[in-house]
């Protein structure tokens, strides 16, 4: 049997090249942001996605219950490099890079989607995540604002009635 089959490496780097353009696009936005993890974190996240796929799918000979297993080993383990992304700031209750972390975690999915050469549920997933990342961003941004601004009221309103509970004792 010969180790080097032409159609087999062209239809693997067609696969490994939707799982580093997927990633790409995905990357790239959070790149744009000034995100820790940028383009080229979630390109290779992507890539080494599809190759355990590809590489589990040779091995296994296809077999599902294989397979599995290697999609389940990339969604646990790759838990441990988004984890990486999340800080903890001071005392207070606020958490960074919870989207990045997810984002790195959805470039593995891609990769294993490229891998399984699923392109329509790859470029599917990259448009619904794209307009999550970037459309959404701005309307979170606009709610949490709104948001702070009836908490200063109403600790606004609280302070000025107990003044004027005190002025009346």
């Amino acid at each position: 049997m010969n180790p080097w089959e032409w159609p087999i490496f062209w239809d693997d780097l067609a696969r490994i090249g939707a799982a580093a353009l997927l990633g790409g696009l995905l990357g790239l936005e959070r790149e744009l942001k000034g995100h820790w993890a940028g383009l080229r974190t979630h390109m290779m996240v992507s890539i080494g996605s599809a190759i355990f796929i590809i590489g589990g799918l040779d091995v296994s000979g296809g077999e599902h219950d294989s397979v599995t297993r290697v999609i389940q080993g990339i969604a646990s383990g790759i838990g441990f490099l988004g984890a990486g992304t999340i800080l903890k700031l001071g005392e207070k209750q606020e958490i960074k890079g919870l989207t990045t972390a997810s984002s790195i975690w959805l470039a593995a999915a891609l990769g294993v989607t490229a891998g399984l050469a699923e392109y329509a549920l790859s470029v599917a997933a990259v448009i619904v995540s794209l307009f999550v990342l970037g459309a959404l961003g701005p309307m979170e941004r606009y709610f949490e604002r709104r948001q702070a601004e009836s908490r200063k009221e109403r600790e606004e309103y609280d302070r000025e009635k107990a003044e004027r509970k005190q002025e009346n004792e």
